[in-house]
């Protein structure tokens, strides 16, 4: 390499960016999604009317039970799946106790970091795209400096993955007697997706095998950390499809409580 390489300075590049194609689309896209998602979710959270003609709130069902509702431990929680009744707040949606958590793990995850670093604070938009932001401390202060409790929020999303497999095994009970329907699909479908989502999330990675400096020792961890990491190669993917579909989930159970919806369902 010749020293006028080495001492050459850089272009003076006035445009922020060089690339031709559409690299504001992927960021674009996934800030629309997620505005999208964080409406509805709010609306849901506190849209909970009581169904006309039932005693049981729209976001329940039976046996369906809306993820965004679970556990359900408040007065105003249907007794068939009332986990508790504290008193406690009962003018707050329950919904609202229970998001605190799952949002505390998503918000805190490496993907959705990237995800809406770069759609919502442009830091930066895409690859080789400058950043309007003239100084960067990364995430050494005040707020960002919470994002290190990720690895404390995933052991509450794995409690809350337990709930919502349990809630998935109550849609198969139809007064008692074991039953199919579309709800019941839909709930395990959320359940799958949901694990899919925590298991492959990198804590998770290291947490099975990352502190372990002979795998051959450890082989039944080495084989958890090796489907570990087949989840976390697809970890966006997981991330999108289980939160698209706790909304899916929610939607439908609505739509059937208020009567708009018919969930077709088999009893044995």
């Amino acid at each position: 390499m010749s020293t006028e390489s080495l001492t050459r300075p850089r272009a003076a590049i006035a445009a922020r960016t060089l690339r031709q194609d559409r690299w504001w689309l992927q960021p674009l896209v996934i800030a629309i999604g997620f505005s999208a998602f964080v409406v509805y979710s709010t609306w849901a959270a506190f849209n909970h009317p009581i169904v006309a003609g039932t005693n049981h709130p729209i976001y329940y069902a039976d046996p369906y039970l809306s993820p965004f509702y679970s556990p359900c431990f408040t007065t105003g929680c249907p007794p068939e799946v009332r986990w508790a009744d504290l008193h406690i707040w009962n003018w707050v949606s329950p919904a609202v106790y229970i998001l605190v958590f799952p949002l505390a793990f998503r918000a805190t995850c490496y993907y959705y970091r990237k995800a809406y670093y770069r759609s919502f604070w442009l830091s930066p938009p895409a690859c080789a795209v400058a950043e309007p932001h003239k100084t960067y401390t990364g995430e050494t202060r005040f707020p960002l400096i919470a994002q290190n409790v990720h690895r404390y929020a995933w052991y509450f999303a794995v409690i809350f993955a337990g709930i919502l497999t349990w809630d998935a095994v109550l849609g198969f009970d139809f007064g008692g007697s074991f039953g199919v329907g579309v709800g019941s699909a839909v709930l395990l479908v959320n359940a799958v997706l949901i694990w899919g989502y925590t298991l492959g999330c990198h804590s998770c990675r290291h947490i099975t095998a990352g502190r372990i400096n002979n795998f051959s020792k450890h082989p039944v961890r080495y084989r958890m950390w090796g489907l570990v990491s087949k989840l976390n190669g697809k970890h966006m993917q997981w991330a999108w499809a289980s939160l698209i579909w706790v909304a899916v989930s929610d939607g439908y159970i609505r739509l059937v409580a208020n009567g708009t919806f018919h969930d077709y369902h088999h009893i044995f």
